[in-house]
């Protein structure tokens, strides 16, 4: 049993660490076939990769995968820790798993992600959901098939979760979600210590991928098809600063814009790490997309401070508009938080007129949320709830406002879509995203497929999406 532990979490040793290649344990191969499993994926796309993962380790041991939990053999939630409300959902369905498995004995329940992180929640399973079978962490994903093997075989809860990353694995199998857009991951872990952020303890220190394993991976998605590439990091910007002299994220980006991939694009960045070379490539590049997320947290440089963003207002607002004078035609979104311990209405109405000033594309807004473990939690919080779901209607309502007014500026012109589908409700209808990652619905005379790249004209603009039709 191996239990997740804080004070091993936060360090960040300047040791090596190793890449190695994964080999699937041929003793447990197909060994569960006629099985079936139930996977529910919370958090941000890192995680959606994970369970790509997390699929095609299932289907090796013989698994085959089942929409309706109430009918599987396992039941696997892969978790997020980043805010309460998912961390509620997650301890919400576990409750549902209970009354499940108190009929169904045989049902194995098991928890990963990045819950599995947190020591409190492993205490928790460990006091009071005795009956979950097994959980294990972000850093040992690859050591499922051999964790589900041994709450089989020894019918006794398993507990692996490892607080140091150990090593790189590389080559661990995927089955892909989709048949034309494709994540990669090209850097884990963070070593920002955000006050509020909980990521840096769950995901642990930055380790980059090596940039021939990446753009191997990018070569055989070309070749098999692929239309569009998202490069992930939970700190996607600090790629390469750990394992290179002279080789960054804009190094990659080019090396990859320069492949036949019609569409790049790359998530999430901290605007401490992005250089003046990454933007000059971003606006060089036509298949990089023109669509950036900046997350600012806070218009106030006092706020920021407390959350040790490690930059100003004045600083965030001189890379934005560096961005905004280098990229042609940028969409920029970003991340808002309000309500950190100790915002007051000065400090708000400057969040407000940054917005103001910004007017973004597209803005994740959210209610300061406690994570115990990190800096945040111990701070004095003299807001109340009711003035801080005030101040996030405020914010939306501003924010809204910018969605519609920049959506509204593209009636009239014609913009490349990458097809996701047909409607559900008319024939000739479908959807797809814009290079600015704007939703839109658009008619077409003609079949299209996903995946296909079409010239659409926007006749329309919504708040959250817009309407136009294909062009020849």
């Amino acid at each position: 049993m191996h239990l997740p532990n804080y004070i091993d979490a936060r360090r960040r040793e300047n040791k090596s660490y190793r890449r190695v290649d994964f080999q699937f344990d041929n003793r447990v191969k197909d060994k569960y076939k006629g099985k079936t499993f139930f996977l529910k994926t919370y958090g941000c796309q890192m995680n959606e990769h994970d369970s790509e993962n997390i699929v095609a380790l299932l289907c090796n041991l013989g698994f085959s995968q089942i929409e309706d939990y109430e009918d599987a053999d396992l039941v696997l939630l892969n978790t997020c820790s980043i805010r309460e409300n998912a961390h509620n959902k997650a301890f919400g369905f576990l409750g549902r798993l209970k009354h499940l498995k108190n009929k169904r004995k045989d049902l194995l329940v098991g928890l990963c992600g990045c819950m599995a992180q947190e020591a409190s929640v492993v205490d928790e399973i460990l006091k009071n959901y005795k009956w979950v079978d097994f959980v294990f962490g972000t850093h040992n994903l690859y050591q499922l098939p051999n964790i589900i093997d041994r709450a089989i075989e020894e019918n006794k809860q398993q507990i692996e979760v490892f607080s140091q990353e150990g090593d790189l694995v590389e080559g661990l199998p995927v089955v892909r979600s989709n048949g034309y857009k494709a994540y990669v991951n090209i850097i884990y872990g963070c070593n920002k210590f955000c006050t509020y952020c909980i990521v840096p303890y769950t995901r642990g220190r930055e380790r980059s991928r090596k940039k021939e394993d990446i753009l191997k991976e990018i070569d055989q998605l070309i070749q098999e098809g692929y239309k569009e590439v998202t490069l992930l990091g939970q700190n996607v910007n600090a790629y390469g600063k750990d394992l290179y002299d002279n080789y960054s994220l804009a190094n990659l980006l080019e090396d990859i814009a320069k492949k036949d991939i019609p569409r790049i694009r790359f998530m999430t960045s901290h605007p401490w790490d992005f250089t003046d070379s990454m933007i000059e490539v971003i606006g060089k590049y036509e298949n990089i997309m023109p669509s950036v997320h900046l997350p600012v947290q806070s218009g106030s440089s006092r706020i920021l401070k407390l959350m040790g963003r490690r930059y100003s207002r004045e600083e965030y607002m001189k890379l934005f508009y560096k961005i905004k004078k280098t990229v042609p035609n940028v969409a920029i979104s970003t991340d808002i938080i309000v309500g950190f311990p100790g915002e007051k209405e000065e400090d708000f109405l400057q969040t407000l007129s940054l917005v103001e000033e910004c007017k973004y594309d597209n803005a994740f807004t959210f209610i300061f949320s406690k994570r115990e473990g990190t800096p945040a939690c111990k701070l004095k919080d003299d807001v109340s709830l009711e003035e801080k779901e005030m101040r996030l209607q405020r914010l939306n309502k501003v924010v809204n406002k910018y969605f519609l007014e920049n959506n509204k500026k593209l009636e009239g012109t014609v913009v490349p879509v990458l097809v996701e589908g047909p409607s559900e409700k008319k024939n000739n209808m479908f959807f797809g995203y814009t290079d600015t990652n704007k939703l839109i619905n658009f008619v077409s005379n003609k079949q299209l497929n996903a995946g296909d790249i079409v010239n659409v004209k926007v006749l329309s603009a919504k708040t959250w999406s817009l309407d136009g039709e294909t062009v020849e």
